[in-house]
């Protein structure tokens, strides 16, 4: 059984806070939010009209007007993060160590785009029109297949779906494999464009999403007493993983370093969380037990904390039982109160947050902490951002159907 330490050397993000890392960035910690009304359609029949957009997001800049036709939007992100991930760690896939590095892309919604679109097609023009390219541009493991083909990484090229959990397992898994060394190098992430009519639709008939259209900037509201759901987003995030000997023997700089992954199930509800938040407690004790650390070395945790009545008390009551006396002593921010819900690229996004909460040493705010709920009394640091340095990152997903994830990241200090 092989050990190998990982470390990230490499980050590419598209968001509704910025179309890079810096800028991405710069925008949580000057604590502002992405939210705005919608503009990629229409929303008038909709009771809801706000989204997190990747705002001026063009894929010109990274592939040909051809190529961005036969691509879904989710596609479009992979390859666009993808892009910004290589500049930042300097890897080159070369015929020499193409067989080691791997492509792992979290999606929780697939192609929703471009399947909405051929329906059009297929009710308006008939079954002849219907695009040739329709089923490999919608399934979950095309952004990973897309991600071979641009840099022809031919190990191991996965598509994870685990719902909101999606991004955070595509990165454990990725983890995974190159600790067991099974791969040198993976890019591993998420992804999702699901901000569409149907989309925004069917989460709303759930009983999902705030309907708090004005002002958009305050409709996301985690952990505070006044909060009605969440707010859909869109974006990618991918990191470039790799072992740290293949790292430091091409002089990269590690980012940060990957020290722990677990994953449980409630097996419980298709869509509500366990409301005592016990497996989701056992999946953080899991992670840091695997990372051979204890609770009170936890400096700062992201947490998944989407703004609905009943995750968010579910998650502090797990953060409470993981991690005993000292979860009423760490930094617990909930950036989705500014990025609104990636849905299977959330934990992605969040997962490159903690790697600047790590290198920079300042924790982004939970912004419209208004009002704080009682049950979800932790440090959730209110409206402006935190100097701390930290040491251990716990970032936090829980999805649909009972999906418990979560990564332990520690500082690179060389």
């Amino acid at each position: 059984m092989h050990d190998t330490r990982v470390v990230i050397t490499g980050m590419g993000v598209i968001s509704p806070v910025g179309l890079d890392v810096p800028s991405m960035w710069h925008t949580l910690c000057a604590g502002r939010s992405g939210i705005r009304p919608i503009s990629l359609f229409d929303t008038t029949l909709l009771k809801v009209r706000i989204a997190g957009e990747a705002h001026g997001f063009d894929p010109l800049t990274v592939m040909s007007a051809k190529e961005a036709r036969r691509c879904d939007r989710m596609t479009q992100f992979t390859l666009a993060a993808l892009e910004q991930a290589l500049a930042g760690s300097g890897l080159a896939v070369t015929p020499g160590n193409a067989d080691e590095v791997g492509a792992i892309v979290g999606v929780g919604m697939g192609g929703i785009w471009t399947y909405t679109r051929e329906l059009d097609v297929l009710r308006d023009q008939g079954p002849n029109r219907v695009s040739p390219l329709l089923i490999p541009s919608i399934t979950a493991d095309v952004p990973a297949v897309a991600v071979g083909m641009r840099t022809g990484a031919r190990g191991p090229t996965l598509g994870v779906s685990s719902a909101c959990a999606s991004g955070t397992d595509a990165i454990g898994q990725a983890y995974e494999l190159i600790r067991r060394g099974h791969a040198a190098a993976m890019f591993a992430g998420g992804t999702e464009a699901a901000v569409t009519p149907i989309g925004v639709a069917a989460f709303d008939r759930m009983g999902a999403l705030s309907r708090r259209n004005e002002p958009p900037e305050a409709a996301s509201r985690p952990f505070d007493r006044a909060r009605d759901g969440f707010v859909m987003a869109e974006g990618c995030a991918i990191l470039v993983l790799e072992a740290l000997d293949c790292a430091l023997s091409r002089g990269a700089q590690p980012l940060a370093e990957v020290v722990g992954y677990a994953a449980t199930s409630d097996a419980g509800h298709i869509t509500a969380p366990d409301p005592t938040g016990a497996n989701a407690a056992r999946c953080i004790r899991l992670a840091l037990q695997r990372a051979g650390l204890r609770p009170d070395q936890v400096g700062y945790i992201n947490a998944h904390a989407t703004g609905t009545p009943t995750g968010d008390p579910a998650e502090v009551q797990a953060i409470r039982d993981a991690l005993g006396e000292h979860a009423h002593r760490v930094a617990v921010s909930a950036t989705k109160s500014m990025t609104g819900h990636l849905l299977g690229a959330a934990g992605a996004l969040e997962a490159a947050i903690c790697v600047q909460v790590l290198r920079h040493g300042l924790i982004p705010p939970t912004i419209n902490l208004d009002d704080p709920d009682p049950a979800c009394d932790l440090d959730c640091v209110p409206h402006r951002a935190r100097p701390a340095t930290v040491e251990v990152a716990l970032s936090n997903s829980f999805g649909f159907g009972g999906h418990n994830s979560c990564l332990v990241l520690r500082a690179w200090r060389g």
